[in-house]
């Protein structure tokens, strides 16, 4: 018999006993390693390792060579891939004109991602094996990215050519190796990410972070800098309520979603004989099952990171410290969303603000269609993953037809505001099982059983009512148009005064 493929690796075999007592794959548990030593790191690197006891360089390479130890790890040979990638688009850094750096970086990135994607499909044959390099990829390419726009905004732009958040994060100087190894390799995004902005990153080695986000936040409150002579905000709060998450997730995993596997959805025997309203509510429980995985990874990622003091916000309404600047992800707002868009903003967060940063943001026209190219890019070459895509488009549509041509009218008692947000609830929550479901299968074959499994319900409706209304508000849109217009004049007469405001949430960035 041939050697189980849970239990086969190119990373390290050090924990292959525990992997086998535990019966998880051993990639899954020596990533649970590394993320668990990271934490502990983090704690150190904060506490012993603070740019009160460290110049910039020591801090930088501890976080490097930490951050490539995972890699080797986890991956073993592999993570040259990782390394090779980072290395060549330092030397576009270091030798590209300006002018182009960002396209050069966009293009070695993006097409050495695409090669390694498609390996992983014709040389896997769709396994997702321990083997599987391309999440730390992905995130090294976001941040190849990010860095190279945000240099040629800072090195060839004029102030007036950039908005208030590309001046702010604009780069005036190219970054040494050092920096540019450790901005990319650290140990606390290497993994599992998310991207973050160079100059920030910059901030928190060199202990700007944190009193720099208090100034501005104190200087927005009429100029009052109180906050300079207070310590800086603890972040042991946010890092434990992260972790208790993170237990909750882990045993709802255990518990559930081992339970509810997302093959059962095309499994021959259930799709036969299965009524429709059991197939369709166990493809409601599997696909709500799926996500606290993902829950799992990105809020521990994010304990990680506030463990070594990165991730400040600001202070929040009610004056206390927020740690969510790199929070990739919003689960109350997941779970409650009423709406398509909703959901997608708080899923995923620092991937969409990263789309709107590179793509949305910069191209002259067509900007939601190569917004959508490069996100597909992104994620792989998996069939699912286009299904998936594609399929959220006549949803979108429908959903933001349905809300201006129905909410309105939802508003008037609270009753019938409750009964709108309940349904509305219940129909993002179905609807995002349908778009999601082809994401995990992967397979064209098994998206098309499960959509036939479905009858295509979620195509159908959303196209009809796309349809239905596109003519009932176009109208409305036109009259809603001229009132605006006509009304600028006397509004704009009469500014809103500058008023101290608490921290906005950071996902408002994204791509609408």
């Amino acid at each position: 018999m041939g050697e189980d493929t849970r239990f086969k690796t190119t990373g390290s075999k050090w924990l292959l006993p525990v992997s086998e007592l535990l019966g998880f794959p051993l990639d899954q548990v020596n990533f649970l390693a590394c993320q668990l030593f990271a934490l502990a790191a983090a704690f150190w690197f904060r506490l012993y390792l603070s740019p009160s006891h460290a110049n910039p360089l020591v801090r930088h390479a501890v976080a490097t060579l930490l951050g490539i130890v995972f890699l080797i790890f986890c991956f073993g040979w592999y993570s040259a891939h990782i390394l090779t990638v980072v290395v060549g688009s330092y030397l576009i850094i270091i030798n590209a004109d300006m002018n182009n750096v960002h396209r050069y970086s966009m293009v070695t990135a993006m097409g050495y991602l695409t090669v390694c994607q498609v390996s992983r499909v014709f040389i896997y044959n769709y396994g997702v094996l321990s083997t599987d390099f391309s999440g730390p990829l992905m995130i090294v390419t976001q941040k190849i990215t990010t860095l190279a726009f945000q240099l040629h905004d800072g090195m060839c732009k004029k102030s007036e050519q950039l908005s208030p958040g590309q001046k702010t994060l604009a780069i005036n100087v190219r970054p040494s190796l050092i920096q540019y190894l450790s901005y990319n390799l650290n140990f606390l995004s290497i993994l599992v990410g998310p991207c973050s902005n160079y100059k920030e990153y910059i901030d928190f080695i060199e202990g700007r972070h944190i009193s720099r986000r208090l100034r501005q936040h104190s200087g927005t409150c009429n100029g009052h800098n109180g906050y300079d002579k207070t310590p800086e905000p603890s972040p042991n709060n946010a890092v434990c309520r992260k972790l208790l998450v993170c237990s909750g997730c882990m045993l709802f995993f255990l518990t559930v979603t081992r339970a509810l596997p997302i093959t059962y959805n095309v499994d021959p025997q259930f799709v036969n004989n299965a009524p429709f309203l059991t197939r369709l509510t166990y493809a409601f429980f599997s696909i709500q099952a799926a996500r606290p995985k993902f829950y799992f990874a990105w809020t521990l990622s994010d304990a990680v990171h506030n463990a070594a003091g990165y991730g400040f916000l600001g202070m929040d309404a009610n004056g206390k410290p927020s740690w969510d600047l790199i929070c990739n992800i919003n689960i109350l707002r997941i779970e409650t969303a009423t709406s398509f868009k909703t959901f997608i903003d708080n899923w995923n967060i620092q991937t969409g603000i990263w789309l709107k940063t590179v793509c949305y943001d910069r191209a002259p026209r067509h900007r939601l269609a190569l917004t959508f190219i490069l996100s597909a890019l992104w994620h792989g070459v998996y069939p699912g993953y286009y299904f998936t895509f594609i399929t959220a488009i006549p949803i979108t549509m429908a959903a933001r037809a349905v809300r201006k041509s129905v909410r309105q009218h939802m508003l008037s008692s609270r009753g019938l505001k409750l009964g709108y947000d309940l349904f509305t609830w219940a129909a993002t929550q179905l609807a995002i099982c349908y778009t999601v479901m082809p994401f995990l299968l992967l397979a064209v074959e098994s998206t098309l059983v499960y959509y036939r499994s479905m009858y295509f319900h979620v195509h159908i409706i959303s196209i009809l009512a796309v349809i239905a209304l596109h003519q009932k508000h176009k109208p409305s849109e036109l009259s809603a148009t001229n009132k605006t217009c006509s009304s600028s004049s006397s509004s704009s007469s009469s500014p809103c005064p500058a008023q101290c405001q608490p921290i906005p949430s950071n996902n408002n960035n994204k791509v609408d």
